[in-house]
């Protein structure tokens, strides 16, 4: 699995969680679904993206994007 679909991965599961954790729980965990959506949106116009530059230093094979 290379760092592409690392970052998809990653960023949909944590989506998913903290939005179940808004329904369970408190609707503050929406702040952190906002947070990982607009990290999503400027990756995709910067090409910068912090997790993936984590999984390029853990030794995750580069992908296209990142």
């Amino acid at each position: 699995m290379n760092i592409d679909r690392m970052v998809f991965a990653i960023a949909g599961a944590l989506i998913v969680l903290t939005t179940v954790f808004a329904v369970s729980h408190s609707l503050y965990w929406l702040w952190a679904t906002a947070f990982i959506g607009a990290n999503l949106c400027q990756a995709a116009f910067t090409g910068f993206c912090p997790l993936a530059v984590f999984l390029k230093a853990a030794g995750v094979k580069s992908g296209n994007a990142f």
